[in-house]
């Protein structure tokens, strides 16, 4: 059986429409039903369920509400994942988490790769470096997945919030020194099941083909739609926020497409796909 942890999230949802397209079993909780900060609560719930597998969707995702809630971002994004890596190992079941670009500091300017070492500038990216450490730590065999810029129909993404901005304005100002890949978050869920499915952990990247900055994405986005305003472009110092941010973040998808024998399909085919699915839900 598996078991989904953040169910309701992005990632969370696409791992269920995943499993229900190829009739796969499995139990999907959300932090009502299952507190993964409680190792007791999680050692409770999994009792005699025949767990084989943990996708560890759940995680604090506020990146600059996290410079205040330390404590809360690193229990969600390092010390969580580790447990649940240390209880998969004891069950014999197989384990997935999750990080991110974050965990760079862009001085790069080339794409990372997992022979990288991180360089966080934030508590988010701080807490999600220790968590990738400790969950390998704990668990050699386990599956770490650094992804980047996670958009899907399931909630809120950068991609909604610029169709929402377009609305009764001609005129928006986005940044173009902040590069990365906007990432499907059912390409996400589709190749981390494809990866797991070849039983060769560890850390690996997974974002989508190509590259964009944030202005690329919102153009792509606004151009989809027929918007008929201004696209300007901004700086993130004209924006300035709580938590530091990377200017290039790029991961290179390399390793894993390698693995599973698969090319990730471009970030422009996944906007494509996300803006059918707001059609087909009446939301465009």
């Amino acid at each position: 059986m598996i078991l989904i942890t953040g169910a309701n999230g992005q990632l969370g949802y696409d791992f269920q429409r995943l499993f229900k397209k190829e009739n796969i079993d499995f139990i999907a909780t959300d932090h009502k039903e299952l507190d993964i900060t409680d190792e007791k609560s999680i050692r409770e719930f999994i009792k005699d369920k025949d767990i084989d597998v943990i996708i560890n969707c759940a995680a604090y995702n506020n990146v600059d509400k996290a410079e205040e809630e330390e404590e809360l971002c690193y229990k969600l994004n390092a010390y969580a994942p580790e447990v649940l890596a240390k209880i998969s190992r004891e069950i014999g079941a197989k384990y997935i988490t999750y990080s991110t670009d974050f965990v760079f500091n862009g001085e790069k300017k080339a794409p990372y790769t997992e022979l990288d070492k991180p360089t966080p500038l934030s508590v988010y990216s701080k807490a999600k470096a220790l968590g990738e450490k400790l969950v390998l730590e704990v668990n050699p065999e386990a599956f770490v997945i650094r992804t980047s810029w996670v958009f899907g129909i399931a909630n809120n993404n950068f991609n909604r919030q610029v169709i929402n901005w377009s609305k009764g304005k001609d005129k928006l100002r986005i940044v173009d020194d902040q590069v990365s890949s906007p990432t499907y978050s059912y390409d996400l869920a589709l190749y981390s099941w494809k990866l797991l499915n070849t039983g060769k952990g560890g850390l690996y990247q997974l974002s989508s083909g190509g590259i964009a900055s944030k202005y690329d994405q919102a153009k792509y986005v606004l151009e989809s739609i027929g918007w008929q305003g201004i696209l300007e472009r901004g700086k993130t110092s004209d924006f300035p926020l709580p938590a530091k941010r990377a200017e290039y973040s790029k991961l290179d998808s390399s390793k894993i497409e390698k693995v599973i024998g698969e090319e990730i399909p471009n970030w422009k085919s996944g906007i494509d796909r996300f803006l059918d699915e707001m059609r087909e839900k009446g939301e465009l």
